[in-house]
């Protein structure tokens, strides 16, 4: 059961279904009769309200009443809005869903000015989108470089050089101040008085876990709904996963460890005695031909060596951290097809010595190794 009126669909892919890439369809996770076939009971636009712990049921917003053994909280999250003036102005977007891809997708003809809040995964994301949906885009990022908690400076550089290659205006160390406005967006005011004139404003600040129906119930909260090693609660019967889900006190904004939540819970609920003990966390952006992948730790710091490959005429960069002989993160910017191989590294923990002189060059460093 979920609150939105359609299949369950990729988030990945919004920003390709808004700049006119792909169809909706196309970002679908599986079509109807996959879900029919399998004996699942869809019930979407229809959200739960409450959890009745002691009676084991589920309310929901048709006053429907659910019975259940094992309950899955799956509510991920919600779009920070910024606490500034304008913000319920008509005209200010979010960028989550496809209610939200459709409303920016009517907005952004050609000539429309549009003015992205947010510089990281889904700011660049929806940028994207709306520079390719024909919108006159500018993007404003608080910060001093792009994805700044996954990208070092280098990259965070030629990250912004391709973003405004692709004719979006890249505006960094610029902090809001409100919208403007009085029956609709004229524009966003910085905090330095610029005033950037827009008709629609996206605000892509990062997410907030999805926890109220968990809290009303009683549940244990922080950030998230708070979970042990099997995904469960401090009600036995109820578990959570994905970006509502709080583990180890990490929140998790991104897709890969949301899948392997699943997979646990899944396993679990077959007999197995799986047990989730955290993720690795890599970040892989595609916009527009522009392919970053970071994994691990790329702050670097005391006791920390970096292994470098560039090519600027390929306008490749590679930046390897190496800490007591282990690798601990990684940043690809051009070529990211060995990403998963240096991520691979980073979460088993593999001593590299033996891989070390040919490190920079992917799978190869296996291969001379063995």
């Amino acid at each position: 059961m979920g609150a939105e009126p359609q299949l369950a669909y990729n988030r990945v892919l919004l920003s390709d279904v808004l700049a006119g890439k792909i169809a909706v369809a196309d970002a679908q996770l599986k079509p109807a009769a996959w879900w029919r076939d399998r004996g699942v009971t869809l019930l979407y636009g229809n959200p739960a309200t409450a959890i009745d712990r002691a009676a084991k049921t589920v309310a929901l917003a048709d006053g429907a009443r659910l019975p259940y053994q094992h309950l899955v909280l799956a509510t991920g999250s919600h779009p920070i809005r910024l606490p500034v003036p304008g913000m319920d102005l008509p005209g200010v977007r979010t960028f989550r869903d496809l209610a939200d891809v459709a409303a920016l997708m009517d907005a952004a003809k050609p000539g429309t000015r549009a003015v992205v809040i947010g510089g990281g995964l889904l700011g660049l994301e929806a940028a994207s989108g709306m520079a390719g949906a024909g919108a006159k885009t500018t993007l404003v990022h608080l910060m001093d470089r792009l994805m700044e908690r996954q990208l070092d400076a280098r990259a965070g550089a030629l990250l912004r050089q391709a973003v405004e290659a692709r004719g979006i205006e890249v505006l960094l160390e610029a902090s809001t101040a409100r919208v403007e406005g009085t029956n609709h967006v004229t524009g966003l005011r910085l905090a330095d008085g610029r005033l950037i004139p827009a008709d629609i404003v996206v605000v892509a600040c990062g997410v907030r876990p999805n926890a109220d129906l968990a809290r009303t119930a009683g549940l244990a909260c922080n950030r998230g709904v708070l979970v042990d090693d099997t995904l469960t609660t401090d009600d036995p019967a109820i578990h959570a996963m994905g970006e509502c889900a709080e583990h180890r006190a990490a929140v998790y904004g991104l897709v890969a460890p949301a899948y392997e939540q699943a997979r646990v819970l899944a396993r679990r609920f077959a007999g197995e005695a799986a047990l989730y003990q955290g993720s690795s966390v890599s970040t892989n952006l595609k916009v527009s031909g522009v392919h970053v992948f970071s994994a691990g730790d790329v702050t670097g710091g005391p006791g920390t060596e970096d292994i470098l490959l560039t090519d600027r005429a390929l306008g490749l960069y590679r930046r390897l951290i190496v800490k007591d002989g282990l690798l601990i993160g990684a940043v690809l910017y051009g070529d990211t097809a060995d990403g998963l191989f240096y991520l691979d590294l980073i979460t088993n923990r593999t001593p590299i010595a033996a891989l070390r002189a040919d490190l920079a060059f992917g799978p190869v460093a296996r291969d001379a190794a063995a």
